[in-house]
């Protein structure tokens, strides 16, 4: 990547209160770039937000993605060049307990934003970040590859098929002209690192249990899934949007962000090598009484990002445990965690910066 690229670029970021959008907007500023973030508070607390002090090196403003006239007002205001949609319903099982909520933020919260790109001039490239779990799962080995079907069997990843739909609806009726905004999406596997305290996600249930001195329960040990350090999703990212802006058009389609082949691992490996990072720690599984559908198997195939952005991940799996161990370390012992993050942002983009 080019970190000249950002410096005093306007940057326009929905859901930068969250976890990846927290991480976004310090990368962002630590840059140089002029972010502007629209979200809801934070959802968690602690959060990401407030314990590294991501609000200080930003505008911030806090809006619901569902309110379009105030979403506009904001975005007209800040004047970006780049828009980042990140705001989301982004957990499975709170989408089997409110699922209207789910397809209100993620499907409707997306039609707002391209509403409000429609009345922004100043916009040049847009970035929609959806879900691995789009793809209409067969439960097969093979990573799916950007052209196959979208679906989701729950809400929530269902939700995120429909989000794609309609961004690639609203890219060929409204930003397929010549010197049109470039428009594209983004899938990035299951997405860890430090500051993450959602609900019902494996590493903030095993942190928030060996910090107890307690047990983690695992419902389902046998699951593969692709998983990533939140970096290196977002280094995608901002690798694509450098490619929008020179060729709009050429870039402005749908990507995959994953793991080598070697990271995508199930679930008992993430957690016994955890262990190990942390410390002191145990764990038992324990079925899920709830018996919520959830995909045994999710691949991706990256090859196109890795042969059109010669993208590829920086860090292996293992490195990525060991500073997420680190981050929550500093965490509970109260030391400098704002510190942390950008050190670990530095290191980062040391090995991604050409």
């Amino acid at each position: 990547m080019n970190p000249a690229f950002w410096k005093g670029r306007r940057v326009f970021v929905t859901g930068h209160t969250g976890f990846k959008g927290s991480w976004l907007c310090l990368w962002l500023t630590q840059l140089g770039a002029e972010v502007t973030g629209y979200a809801l508070e934070p959802v968690t607390e602690p959060s990401l937000f407030d314990a590294a002090n991501v609000a200080s090196g930003m505008n911030s403003v806090i809006g619901d993605i569902r309110d379009r006239e105030k979403l506009t007002q904001t975005m007209l205001a800040a004047k970006p060049e780049v828009v980042i949609h990140m705001a989301a319903q982004a957990l499975v099982r709170y989408s089997y307990q409110h699922p209207v909520e789910t397809y209100e933020v993620n499907v409707m919260g997306t039609v707002n934003l391209l509403e409000s790109i429609r009345s922004c001039d100043s916009v040049r490239s847009v970035l929609v970040i959806t879900s691995d779990k789009c793809y209409e799962n067969r439960e097969r080995d093979v990573g799916y590859k950007e052209d196959e079907p979208m679906g989701g069997y729950d809400p929530y990843s269902n939700s995120k098929g429909c989000t794609e739909l309609v961004v690639s609806a609203y890219r060929q009726s409204f930003f397929s002209a010549d010197h049109s905004v470039a428009v594209a999406t983004a899938r990035a596997g299951n997405v860890i690192g430090g500051g993450d305290w959602s609900a019902d996600r494996l590493l903030p249930d095993m942190v928030r249990s060996f910090h107890a001195g307690e047990a983690v329960s695992i419902r389902n040990p046998g699951a593969v899934r692709p998983w990533q350090h939140v970096l290196e999703a977002l280094h995608g990212y901002l690798l694509l949007l450098e490619h929008m802006d020179r060729e709009p058009q050429d870039f402005a389609q749908a990507w995959n962000f994953g793991p080598e082949d070697a990271d995508t691992q199930d679930v008992a490996w993430i957690v016994g090598h955890f262990v190990e990072h942390w410390g002191n720690a145990s764990w038992h599984v324990e079925p899920d009484v709830e018996n919520m559908h959830e995909a045994h198997t999710l691949r991706l195939d990256c090859s196109k990002a890795r042969n059109e952005l010669n993208w590829r991940p920086a860090i292996d799996l293992e490195l990525a445990l060991k500073w997420i161990a680190e981050w929550y370390r500093c965490y509970y012992d109260r030391d400098d965690v704002a510190l942390l993050s950008q050190n670990q942002l530095e290191e980062f983009q040391g090995m991604v910066t050409r």
